[in-house]
């Protein structure tokens, strides 16, 4: 690696140095009596310490995030986090710590510009590669980094983590070019204490992997919460500045500043089914909480004409009514289900030119129908995994399918819907390189442009830890294509633990940058919502409707109040949205009111507001 000062290398000093060595701590509200003066002292010292290494971190991510994006450099940036517990992650020291994995070769190289580098070579098989042993602990997270290239044309590169009962653990891939380097992220959620060897696969034997920069850095999960508020309070929210004065700019100290939201720049919403229209506790239930709101089923081809020719869109008209009066926007779902499961038996059996012709007569029925009600549609759903339209009428039929859609209706946003990209690394089949290959593909073809395609990413999760790294490694990687982003489905399924980690899923996706709305599909038991249930048959919350609940209020929902120092001055972190203001002071009869608009790009002068 290319050496330097920087920033950066300063951060890596200290990082390395001092931060392995600090315990984690959790720190109680009042101490004992029974506390001896000595201890106290150690634990303050402990304290700042943590505290030292936890802005060290939070500097460093910030480095690492304002830095990525999906190109190619001639030379790589250095490793994250000063490489965390990886030993040589530079190469310094030639290849010390690292041997072959499987069969072939490792070496040192050096590049014209002096910077070094491990090659594995003489490869004959996807794992052959180079490996180092490295010692997980339970219950934290670790995020993976690392630079590559490989020795002609591209291939995807999948760094593995491999237990001791020698289970692979995909822990994220990267498309790999010759000529420059590109950054592979990833991670591991850590179920068990263990040693595991890092390795990597690139499927194409023939070429060499070369790597270089590498990082594995730990977080426990108060770190990892540390670093998900800080990202929340850049991203989502801005600091406004009140200055309260009398008529003759007299400092009013005292004075009350009032900010209730309006309206939320950020979609939060839910899964609704038909049961809305006759349920009144229902109904309630859902106003009270979203103004965002996806049909589980209803508008779904299996749902609007089950027998041929027959169309009823009752169902599917009266609840996109419903949400009309009660002013709550709706995601389309879907135009198609790619999975031959969800076929109408009598679509499985027509002939593939009967089969265009209805496919046809349903796109023209159904977005015709709702066009201009409707802020998105998954078009073609979960055609990473399923291929039955494809098979039936060619290998074009998805991309045209979203080709004719914008013809149709060319307001909604038009999303390529799948399961597993976040959720579970091992699934090859959607993960954001392929993902990221489809979306390519449907934008490449003829009728598109202008199209607003966006990633739709069900967020499905399973029983276990949610591997939080790789889910924040795959959004990053997304979010490289510029195009909104949505969690659309967003479940986990029943588990002692399920409330705690559904919120690390909903904190997780609104902490990202590049995530424009989330939609769960969840709800109450009385609306048949048995995964992730929200509120139980009398309406009572469960843990995870408590979980919703608080974070509706967290993101933004409820007053904000602040009072006046002795300049008059106010400062309130407001979520991005618009709201109304009301200032107040005891000894002013009359409120002033105004109207505030929230954005990222709001400029931080002072607000001044006079009392009269």
């Amino acid at each position: 690696m290319i050496h330097g000062t920087s920033l950066e290398s300063i951060i890596r000093i200290i990082h390395v140095s001092i931060c392995p060595f600090i315990p984690s701590l959790s720190i109680p509200d009042t101490y004992s009596f029974s506390d001896t003066i000595s201890n106290i002292y150690s634990q303050h010292v402990q304290r700042l310490a943590s505290i030292l290494c936890l802005m060290i971190i939070l500097l460093a991510q910030s480095l690492n995030q304002t830095r990525y994006s999906h190109v190619c450099l001639v030379e790589p940036e250095r490793a994250q986090y000063g490489g965390g517990i990886i030993v040589n992650p530079e190469f310094d020291h030639n290849i010390d710590s690292w041997r072959v994995f499987g069969k072939g070769s490792i070496k040192e190289q050096i590049s014209n510009e002096g910077n070094r580098f491990i090659v594995s070579h003489n490869r004959t098989q996807p794992l052959d590669s180079f490996s180092q042993k490295v010692q997980l602990q339970k219950g934290m997270l670790y995020t993976f980094s690392a630079w590559f290239q490989v020795s002609e044309g591209s291939d995807t590169v999948s760094v593995m983590f491999r237990t001791k009962e020698s289970e692979l653990v995909r822990g994220g891939q990267v498309i790999a070019k010759h000529g420059c380097w590109t950054l592979l992220k990833g991670g591991i959620a850590a179920n068990f204490s263990s040693p595991v060897d890092i390795l990597f696969e690139s499927k194409n034997s023939t070429v060499e992997i070369w790597a270089d920069n590498v990082s594995l850095q730990p977080f426990t999960k108060k770190q990892w919460r540390s670093l998900q508020d800080a990202s929340i309070e850049r991203v989502r929210k801005r600091r406004v500045r009140f200055q309260i004065t009398r008529v003759n700019e007299t400092a009013l100290k005292g004075a009350t500043v009032i900010a209730r939201p309006v309206k939320l720049n950020f979609p939060f919403g839910c899964g609704m089914n038909h049961y809305i229209l006759t349920n009144k506790d229902y109904q309630s239930w859902f106003l009270s909480r979203f103004k965002f709101a996806t049909f589980t089923n209803e508008m779904k081809w299996y749902s609007t004409e089950k027998e041929q020719g027959v169309e009823n869109y009752t169902v599917a008209d009266a609840m996109l009514k419903f949400t009309k009066e009660n002013g709550i926007s709706v995601r389309g779902h879907n135009i198609f289900w790619d999975d031959p499961k969800y076929q109408l038996e009598w679509v499985k059996t027509l002939s593939p030119a009967d089969l265009k012709k209805a496919a046809a007569k349903r796109m023209e029925s159904v977005v015709s129908r709702y066009k201009g009600q409707l802020i998105a549609w998954d078009v073609m759903n979960e055609n990473l995994h399923f291929h039955f339209f494809e098979d039936k009428l060619g290998q074009n039929a998805s991309a045209e399918a979203y080709a004719t859609a914008y013809e149709l209706d060319s307001t909604p946003k038009m999303f390529l819907n799948e399961y597993n990209t976040i959720e579970y690394s091992g699934d090859e089949a959607s993960s954001p390189v392929n993902y990221m290959k489809k979306i390519k593909e449907i934008l490449s073809f003829p009728g598109v442009a202008g199209m607003s395609a966006a990633i739709g990413l069900q967020g499905h999760f399973a029983s276990g830890q949610p591997n939080l790294a790789y889910m924040r490694s795959s959004l990053d990687l997304l979010a490289t294509t510029g195009l909104p982003m949505w969690l659309t489905e967003v479940s986990v399924d029943p588990q002692p633990s399920q409330a705690e980690y559904l919120e690390e899923v909903l904190r997780e996706a609104y902490s990202h940058p590049g995530v424009d709305g989330i939609i769960m599909f969840s709800g109450p038991a009385q609306a048949g919502f048995n995964t992730t249930t929200l509120a139980d048959e009398n309406f009572k919350n469960t843990p995870a409707g408590d979980v919703v609940d608080k974070l509706i209020r967290e993101w933004g929902t409820g007053p904000n109040i602040a009072t006046a120092d002795g300049r008059g001055m106010v400062d309130i972190s407001l979520h991005h949205g618009d709201y109304d203001v009301t200032v107040t002071h005891p000894r002013i009869h009359s409120p002033r009111k105004l109207n505030l608009s929230v954005m990222r790009d709001l400029s931080l002068e002072t607000i001044h507001v006079k009392m009269y």
